[in-house]
């Protein structure tokens, strides 16, 4: 491998010293994110110092100044000096993506990874040694217990990416849309509103229904929210089942388990979509889906896996026509018909 590498890399290390400062980047977004810095820039109607940062923030100036020259240096915020001092604007980037008011925020899911999924990662080394998740060491909490660490943070869902997979698909010959697992209804809400004609339930877990309804309701909703448990329980029928980052969280024998009650369940001519990201058959990436497989290890007992897999474990739940759809997005769909 390293014949491959140029003559400059090998005299230093360049590419490796930026993957391993990486958590450094990752820490100081989680950081403005939990002290409010992107909303504060896009509240104000002017640039502003740092000394004004760390007054609205309740910060050190020394400390807020170095943060924000971070999130200059990766463009994520914008910087003019005038007469010897620093004013520091947000970007578009930061507007739409890492503040809380933007229909597109990823704020939510950015506190997600820094008080879960990074936690968890401190442990990586016991879980590759180990081979199971480290809720317990991380959290307290048995390590049969996946979710519970999960859902006492956040709700959240890449509702713009599924959106994708779903178009990529035969939705319009669907009448009945059952969302399994379908958390906050985020994902089944825009299902509705690209597919007003069908019925889009939501099926969940009692407290996950009943906090979703809680925190997440709107006035003008379509959907209808459905308590269940999808392993033991029994699967209402619908004419399409869609399982949004669910197959990776679980072991094949339970995913074999679901897809068997779904196809059970399932209107004739119907099917079921599969919302993962998708790993290549050779091993050899895409380099964040082995990271995302890499995260299933320290946090819950499942992986990722490429088409083949799928295809084998659809086929063998009596699923056909199973078809394939790399979006080029975070995550990809798996079509099959009953």
């Amino acid at each position: 491998m390293a014949e491959h590498l140029s003559q400059r890399e090998l005299d230093y290390p360049f590419k490796l010293l930026e993957y391993f400062n990486g958590f450094r980047i990752s820490e100081a977004i989680f950081s403005a994110c939990e002290l409010g810095v992107f909303d504060l820039l896009l509240q104000s109607q002017k640039p502003l110092s740092a000394v004004e940062v760390a007054q609205k923030l309740g910060t050190s100036e020394d400390g807020i100044e170095r943060l924000l020259d971070v999130l200059v240096a990766i463009e994520i915020v914008d910087v003019e000096v005038v007469q010897g001092t620093a004013f520091y604007s947000s970007t578009d980037v930061a507007n739409l993506y890492l503040a809380k008011t933007s229909p597109k925020s990823l704020h939510d899911l950015i506190i997600y990874n820094s008080q879960t999924i990074y936690p968890l990662w401190n442990n990586l080394v016991d879980a590759v040694r180990e081979g199971k998740n480290q809720n317990e060491k991380t959290f307290g909490l048995p390590s049969e217990e996946i979710f519970s660490a999960i859902y006492r943070f956040v709700f959240w869902c890449c509702k713009n990416v599924f959106i994708k997979c779903a178009r990529s698909s035969r939705f319009a010959s669907y009448v009945i849309l059952r969302c399994v697992a379908g958390c906050s209804g985020a994902l089944a809400r825009e299902l509705a509103k690209e597919y007003p004609s069908s019925t889009v339930t939501v099926l969940d877990l009692p407290a996950v229904v009943q906090t979703a309804q809680q925190h997440f309701a709107q006035q003008d909703d379509t959907i209808c929210f459905q308590e269940g448990d999808f392993f033991e329980g029994e699967i209402p029928p619908a004419d399409l089942y869609i399982l949004a980052r669910i197959i990776h969280d679980w072991k094949e024998e339970k995913n074999l388990k679901l897809l068997k009650n779904i196809h059970t369940a399932c209107h004739p001519g119907g099917g079921v979509l599969i919302a993962e990201a998708l790993l290549f058959e050779n091993s050899r990436g895409p380099t964040m889906v082995q990271m995302f497989s890499l995260n299933m290890l320290v946090q819950t007992e499942g992986k990722e896996h490429p088409p083949s897999h799928y295809t084998h474990l659809l086929t063998e739940a009596g699923f056909r026509d199973v078809q394939v759809c790399r979006t080029g997005k975070s995550y990809d769909a798996i079509l099959a018909l009953k």
